[in-house]
């Protein structure tokens, strides 16, 4: 089994504005050793996100609202786990069994 070949954002930039220069797609990726089909993807990314586009890992370049939007999310998931915590605590802790408290 052959392994995943991997192109950096330049390259894919590279093989984008060839095809926006006038040659076809099929021509570029003969000439390239890539898939057509790969060429295309690239192709439309561009179009849809031009240079936030080849971010890498599969994830989305992000606008800096977009990040600070994500960041707090983050944070309030993590204070919402936190919260939960201390109420299972308290409910444990405030149990009138006599272990705790002198009752």
């Amino acid at each position: 089994m052959s392994e995943r070949r991997k192109f950096d954002k330049a390259f894919k930039l590279m093989t984008v504005e060839l095809c926006l220069s006038g040659k076809s797609t099929s021509e570029v990726a003969v000439e390239l050793g890539l898939r057509p089909q790969l060429v295309s993807r690239w192709k439309r990314e561009y179009e849809q996100r031009k240079e936030g586009s080849f971010s890498g890992h599969g994830k989305p370049a992000l606008s800096a609202e977009q990040a600070e939007i994500a960041k707090l999310k983050k944070q309030l998931r993590e204070a919402e786990i936190e919260r939960d915590i201390l109420k299972k605590a308290v409910s444990i802790f405030s149990k009138n069994d006599g272990k705790f408290f002198n009752s």
